[in-house]
């Protein structure tokens, strides 16, 4: 008689070592025990570890903080999809526009999705020259930055050039530090103080990403005039928005947020993208530039919440499900642990395991 093989979650964690721990929670808060291990990505080990452990799904947490890790994160992770075919949540392709500006702006323009104009340049000679054809402002972006740091609004010409000048000379570097404008300021100071490890690295990581230096190609995005962005979010069969409001010309980071009943077109085009690509845990940050036109600014596998839920209508939390074909509000608390129990449901859910 044949035993059926035991289904195992490998989490694999990155170079934080607080930035999986949504993962383990959402693993041992599951109704059914689960049998699941932490494997770090970024020792010498890794690959034996992973395949001597034989685990049914890797549950991702990408890097996304400094280039060196966010490409260790990446190349270790396509040698375990496309070599040994294991299966992941998020799916690698999710994973490959995570945090790489550079990589979605070709991404999106070699599938023609709608989108802000975007050029990333190697040489110097070709951006400079490039500036005659163009209009201000202009957006600078790093590749890598979460939460609109990295992200400079140029207003002229003469902006533009020191900015182009500066990447191929000293590099660019991310805005780092405290968010003073996150709020509760004095709560989170305390909170670190009393919990070393994490001030410890938070410091450190403060320290990466302004050492981080982009040196050697630049990223500019046309600047698109909006009030406000939409956040929309796929998890699985659950979809959840709301608006980010902007402060000084941005929306991101900010925290400023509107709630309420989105828009059925939006619920459209982020299904009809979601489902053309196959990506169950995604966000996507839209403009609407026009009421009803939509155009991709980034989209992320792992994204920050700071509220405990994506999406309030009426003042009341909950998901919009597509059922025979048309969507249907459903009250409820889906946003749990930052969302990750939902992307755990979905990843048993979608992979046929047998807990």
């Amino acid at each position: 008689m044949k035993i059926k093989n035991k289904t195992k979650f490998a989490i694999l964690k990155n170079e934080d070592p607080f930035d999986h721990l949504k993962w383990v929670n959402a693993c041992e808060d599951y109704p059914i025990n689960i049998d699941f291990e932490v494997f770090d990505l970024t020792i010498e080990t890794w690959l034996e570890d992973i395949t001597a452990y034989s685990p049914s799904l890797l549950l991702l947490k990408p890097s996304g903080k400094t280039s060196l890790y966010r490409s260790l994160y990446q190349e270790r992770l396509e040698i375990l999809v496309t070599s040994l075919k294991y299966k992941t949540f998020p799916s690698l392709d999710e994973v490959r526009i995570y945090e790489s500006k550079r990589y979605f702006a070709y991404w999106a323009k070699a599938h023609q999705l709608p989108h802000p104009k975007t050029w990333v340049y190697y040489h110097r000679n070709e951006a400079l020259k490039a500036l005659k054809k163009m209009n201000f402002p202009l957006v600078g972006k790093m590749n890598i930055g979460a939460s609109g740091k990295g992200v400079q609004i140029l207003d002229s010409k003469n902006q533009v050039k020191k900015y182009i000048k500066r990447a191929f000379s000293d590099g660019l570097v991310s805005n780092t530090g405290p968010k003073l404008s996150q709020g509760k300021l004095i709560q989170r100071a305390w909170h670190k103080f009393t919990h070393p490890k994490e001030l410890i690295n938070k410091l450190r990581t403060y320290r990466d990403i302004a050492s981080d230096s982009q040196k050697g190609f630049i990223i500019l995005q046309e600047f698109i005039k909006h009030d406000y962005e939409w956040r929309a979010v796929r998890i699985g069969d659950s979809y959840f928005a709301h608006k980010k409001i902007v402060l000084n010309k941005k929306a991101s980071g900010t925290l400023e947020k509107e709630y309420g009943t989105p828009p059925v077109e939006l619920l459209n085009f982020v299904r009809s993208l979601t489902d053309l690509f196959r990506f169950r845990s995604i966000a996507v940050d839209v403009f609407e530039p026009v009421k009803g036109q939509y155009l991709i600014n980034e989209a992320q596998c792992i994204f920050g919440q700071s509220d405990p839920y994506q999406m309030l209508v009426d003042g009341i939390p909950g998901r919009y499900l597509f059922k025979d074909d048309q969507w249907v509000f459903e009250k409820g608390n889906f946003n749990s642990n930052s969302s990750y129990d939902l992307r755990l449901k979905d990843a048993i859910k979608i992979n046929g395991l047998d807990l």
